[in-house]
């Protein structure tokens, strides 16, 4: 090379030792680095050795390509182990929806919708029970003239869909029957029942 003068610029060549104290590495290391390719010696006339200002830029290149290549390793583990911790709470979610899944058919667990539809049903069964009740006391009215008897015999009527009502049990049968419908499943029983005739 030649400085702004014309002179050429004069290489400082120094012994492997002298690289490996300013490293802070053994003489080995050095060789081993040099036999990679990342340190380079030189010739001039007789002495080989290292040139001092290209070979600290070499090594100091060395050593941030090492440092961004650890960087993204460890970037590239970080996102391996967020991979991984994903997938494990979507088997877990699937597991806990599976779960679910089945309370529900075992008729342990009711969907919203499910109680619903079965609590208006009964709602329902109520009204129509209390709608017939004119229907059912009218011509037995009629015929009664005394108020007493009157409010007995409608109490009479009260009573008896009270009873009614009492008597109304939960029916799992009904619920599982309803979740089969709303998953378009066949009932397995009446299937069962089919095939054995």
């Amino acid at each position: 090379m030649a400085d702004g003068a014309g002179t050429a610029v004069k290489k400082t060549l120094v012994e492997t030792k002298a690289v490996a104290v300013l490293f802070g590495l053994t003489v080995r290391r050095i060789q081993q680095l040099t036999q990679d390719g990342i340190l380079v010696t030189e010739t001039v006339g007789r002495k080989r050795g290292y040139d001092l200002m290209p070979t600290v830029r070499r090594y100091i290149s060395y050593l941030q390509d090492k440092l961004s290549q650890k960087g993204a390793s460890r970037e590239d583990s970080d996102n391996e182990s967020r991979k991984i911790k994903a997938e494990a709470e979507i088997k877990e979610a699937k597991a806990a929806m599976l779960a679910l899944e089945r309370d529900e058919l075992q008729g342990l667990m009711h969907r919203s919708e499910d109680v619903e539809a079965m609590t208006t049903d009964l709602v329902f069964t109520i009204r129509g029970m209390l709608l017939a009740l004119p229907g059912r006391l009218a011509i037995d009215l009629a015929a009664i003239t005394v108020p007493s008897e009157i409010s007995e015999r409608i109490k009479q009527e009260v009573y008896v869909i009270l009873h009614e009502l009492a008597n109304y049990k939960y029916d799992p049968a009904a619920y599982k029957k309803r979740v089969r419908d709303r998953q378009g499943w066949q009932d397995f029983e009446k299937t069962e029942a089919d095939g054995d005739e």
